[in-house]
Parts: C-alpha cells; structure tokens; sequence
C-alpha cells in the first residue's frame, strides 16, 4: 500500500490486490478496490476491511503518534479514564479533564489509570478559569503532574499558560490552546504554543463572545498561523471532519458526540434527550456576566436567563452554574437540574455507539465524501 494525500489531507492508492481471507478486499461489500475507490458504505458491515485499509495523515496525527485525527475536547465529569482509553484504543486522541480531580496527586492516579487502560496516547484539559474549588497552586501540580507523566498533549482553555511552556516543552509534551478569535490565535503562535483548537461560537461550554462560526474561523486561523490548526465547535460526524479538513485543519476536536457513546457514564435519560433535541435546543447563558455558555435549553437555563433579564450579578448566577449540579445531573438523569454545557452539534447525533464505531465510521464517511466530491473538479 502505498499512501498519497488527497487535497493536501486525506488519500491512499492501493498498487496490488489487497486480499479479505481468501477474498480479494475489492470484492467485500464496503471496501476499497484495487484504486482505492469506496464501493459501498461501511456502516453496519464489518469493520475489519475499515481499520486494515484506511489511512488518514495530517500534521496532526504524525504530531501525536495516532490513527485519526479526531480529539476528544475537555469535559467535566465526564472525560475520565475509560472513556479516554476507548477513544485512544479506536485511533483518536482520549481525554482526561483535569477539572475533574481536587489534586494533582487525583490527577495522576486518574493517568496512571488511563495508561493500564490503553498503550495509545492519549491527553488532558486544563481549563485555567477562575474556580472556586481548583487554587493556582492546584493548576501548577496539574501542569507538573502532566509533564511528568508524560501524556501526549495538553489542552489549555482559558488564560494562556506562559509560565508552564517551558516545563512542557522540556518533558515532550505538545500544547495546544482553545481560541475563538484570529488575534488570539497570532497571540498563541508568538508565545510557542504547538498547535491551535479554533473553536467556533457552534461549541459548547464557553465559546468567545466574537460569537464566529466554525465556518469561517477555521480557514481565517488556518491562513493566519504556521502551526497546526484544529477545529472545533458544530462537528459530530464524517462530514465534519471532511468539512474541517478543506477548510484548512489538520482534524478536529469534539465533546457534545463524545457523551453519546457507549463508553461515557452518564444516564440513559442524558442519550434519549440529546437525541431528541435539535440543533436550535441550545442557549448562550451569562452573556451579561461576561462569561458567555452555551447550554441545553431546560429549565434552569429559561431561570438562568430570566435573571440576567433582571440585572442579576455574577454571585447570583452561580449557585446556579455549580459543578456539582452537572455532576448530578449527568448521573440521575434530570435534565432540567443543570446547565448542560453541549453544542449545536446535539442535532446531528441520532444514536448511540461505542467510541469505536464512531470514529470508524467518521473516517469512512469523510474519505467517501472527499472522493465524490472530488470528482466535481
């Protein structure tokens, strides 16, 4: 097998019959002929054919050491080692959020755990927010912790994380940094950052309030700096990822799909409800405050908003936007108790598959749609 890019992405050209057992992989259902062309789709056959012949390479996946270059964005709650190490063991990059441990020493017991669980690399989100319960002294033993554990990449929102990089750099670690804004992105490069996550207003947690789709960030990042860019923000599916790479990205990152997996631990209630909503169920919460969320519209989002109306401050709200709510809520399965923090995305996804499946399935489905669409020109 010989690889190519195609469009400067995604390609590969098969230069012998490529054999299934005793059948020539041309002649099973879903794979690729001897051209590399895609006969049918993948979905719902069998896998094997998928995973031995597609090759996916950008400056992403050749940085990190993985298959596909599909990231897993941070997550409070939810980001933790089994679904970290199933998203690594299927070819992307797992997560670990730090937010959810009190402690570096939390931290690396949650790595050490994600490393028995898979030989893949895999990284962790620091988000370097104001918090009520994670001090600076806190942030400095996740940073250290990190680097001393070795994981593959850290990925910063918030604040820049200036007076880490070089203690980052020195272990091997990449750094990437979440932006919103093309000034921010020039910023991020100047200071030695490894590569960027443009993450457009579609996102959810807490997009920049220049409130600038997916669309037209990306390519507006991806022609304004050298290092890699990644995007983020409305992707939850192969079109996404085939969108994302003819923009300009090296790959993308996603959260919202990621909880409709068969790996995430959350509550059957959390599946059928982001199934049933549609991409307009989201709201951006705290605009007023300056620390603009999107969210699940529900009940304490209508309440949420209903104060701001009224000139509520920033002490009022946050009794409301409490950690510990989503933490509950993510496991008893009331929607309507948390500020649900997911994106536009929620009205692309239709099911619920293991981490496996759907990143298989992405990747076929983009390399199919770059063929078709290809043939236009």
């Amino acid at each position: 097998m010989q690889e190519r890019l195609l469009g400067g992405q995604i390609a590969l050209l098969i230069n012998k019959p490529i054999r299934y057992g005793n059948t020539p992989w041309s002649s099973v259902p879903g794979c690729l002929d001897i051209m590399g062309v895609m006969t049918t789709d993948l979905r719902n056959k069998s896998n094997d054919c998928n995973r031995e012949v597609i090759k996916v390479k950008t400056k992403i996946t050749e940085m990190l050491g993985i298959k596909y270059p599909i990231i897993c964005g941070g997550m409070l709650w939810l980001a933790k080692p089994e679904l970290a190490a199933a998203i690594s063991n299927a070819g992307g990059l797992g997560n670990v959020t730090a937010g959810n441990y009190d402690s570096g020493d939390e931290l690396r017991a949650a790595l050490k755990k994600t490393k028995e669980l898979t030989e893949k690399p895999f990284g962790v989100n620091i988000t370097l927010l104001p918090s009520f319960r994670i001090t600076m002294e806190t942030y400095d033993d996740f940073f250290r912790v990190c680097c001393e554990e070795k994981v593959a990449a850290i990925e910063v929102s918030g604040s820049p994380a200036t007076k880490y990089l070089d203690m980052v750099h020195h272990a091997g670690v990449k750094i990437f940094h979440k932006v919103g804004a093309v000034r921010h992105a020039i910023n991020i490069e100047k200071l030695g950052y490894d590569g960027i996550f443009a993450a457009g207003i579609e996102e959810g947690g807490h997009p920049l309030n220049d409130d600038v789709t997916t669309m037209v960030l990306t390519p507006r990042i991806a022609e304004s700096v050298k290092i890699p860019v990644v995007a983020t923000g409305g992707i939850a599916d192969g079109r996404g990822l085939a969108a994302a790479l003819c923009l300009g990205a090296e790959g993308v990152m996603m959260a919202t799909r990621f909880i409709n997996t068969e790996e995430c631990n959350v509550h059957k209630n959390i599946y059928e409800e982001i199934i049933r909503r549609q991409e307009q169920d989201t709201t951006l919460i705290c605009k007023s405050v300056k620390l603009q969320g999107r969210a699940l519209i529900n009940d304490l989002t209508k309440e949420i908003l209903d104060l701001e109306t009224k000139g509520a401050k920033m002490e009022e709200l946050f009794p409301f936007l409490s950690g510990q709510r989503v933490k509950t809520a993510w496991q008893n399965g009331d929607v309507n108790y948390a500020a649900l923090m997911v994106g536009q995305s929620i009205g692309l996804i239709k099911d619920v598959l293991s981490c496996r499946e759907l990143l298989d399935n992405m990747v076929v489905d983009a390399d199919k749609i770059i063929r078709q669409k290809s043939a236009y020109f």
